[in-house]
């Protein structure tokens, strides 16, 4: 069992938060229109840190545990493509100017961080009282894979987020963005604007993604410290990634079938993990080493695949994947 000393979480929260306060002066304090050669600089800063965090953490702690970390990170990072499919969709749906894009993401991430951490200490919790919450997990994921990859070729429904049916009902919404303000006074009236609505969307799609992600990292480690870390650094970068590869998330085609089968193989471990201790210990688990080599052989091939077959048919567009159906009706959404 990894022990962290109290120290270490100290140092650890606090690296985490210097980044979290450098995102949040970029993206809010400074609004600007982020170009390509700014993402990928950002980017590839956030990835180098994650990198040289696992390389130090390994080394302190041990490969075994190094190797736990960097699975539960590459797993966090490739779900966190699709949350940036959602994101993607979201901006276009509420036409979010650009200049204001950043403010939202931030915000985005920092409310992704809070619902994980929550969720992070409710898992380890659960999962140290009840063994049969790894089965519980493998079937959420055995769920949720079926479900996206029924759904691949779709997109989720802004309108089905509940607080965003909720805020427009009972909310008072300007009809257009005011310089990037979430409340404003018009005519003497508190009015909120659509960029409210838009942190509420991303707000609903976080949760969402929260109830998936954490089981799936549960999955390649079981602890707490491993998982959140690999939360918060794979959510650090996705300010900037967005930027760098919305113009090649439509080239993604196959990307939700990719991580269907990535949940449905974790489910299968979790599954396999729970009747390991419950049931006989002749039960096979799945290495941390195994489940890193088919994560990231998943995700090549299913990159590589994307790009051969959009090359081939420009016509084609990448879907974030759904959950459920949607209605026909429910293909085009009005602007707010």
């Amino acid at each position: 069992m990894l022990e962290v000393s109290a120290l270490g979480w100290t140092v650890t929260i606090g690296v985490i938060v210097a980044l979290l306060a450098l995102d949040l002066t970029l993206g809010v304090l400074r609004p600007h229109v982020v170009g390509f050669r700014e993402a990928a600089a950002w980017s590839i800063f956030y990835i180098a840190v994650a990198i040289a965090f696992g390389v130090v953490f390994g080394s302190i702690a041990g490969w075994d545990f190094g190797t736990q970390y960097f699975a539960g990170y590459i797993v966090e990072k490739s779900l966190s493509v699709d949350n940036l499919f959602v994101f993607v969709i979201i901006m276009s749906t509420f036409a979010v100017p650009e200049r204001y894009q950043q403010k939202v993401l931030t915000f985005g991430i920092i409310i992704a961080l809070i619902l994980r951490v929550i969720f992070i200490a409710l898992g380890a919790a659960l999962l140290s009282m009840f063994s049969f919450m790894f089965l519980i997990f493998g079937l959420i994921l055995l769920y949720t894979a079926v479900q996206l990859f029924r759904h691949r070729d779709e997109d989720p429904s802004i309108e089905d987020n509940a607080l965003v049916r909720a805020g427009r009902r009972f909310l008072p919404v300007t009809d257009h963005y005011v310089e990037g303000k979430l409340i404003t006074r018009i005519d003497g009236k508190r009015m909120f604007t659509p960029l409210f609505l838009v942190l509420l969307a991303i707000g609903g799609t976080d949760l969402l993604f929260a109830l998936d992600s954490i089981p799936a990292v549960f999955g390649v480690t079981e602890e707490a410290y491993i998982v959140f870390v690999a939360n918060a650094f794979a959510l650090l970068g996705l300010r900037a990634l967005f930027f760098l590869v919305k113009g090649l998330l439509d080239r993604l085609v196959y990307l939700s079938t990719g991580l269907s089968l990535i949940l449905a193989f974790i489910g299968v471990k979790l599954i396999l993990h729970w009747a390991h201790k419950a049931i006989s210990e002749s039960v096979p688990e799945v290495s941390t080493a195994a489940s890193l080599a088919v994560i990231i052989g998943i995700l090549i091939v299913t990159t590589i695949a994307s790009l051969i077959k959009s090359s081939r048919d420009p016509s084609l567009k990448a879907h974030a994947g759904s959950l459920r159906a949607r209605p026909a009706s429910d293909q085009h959404h009005a602007e707010p």
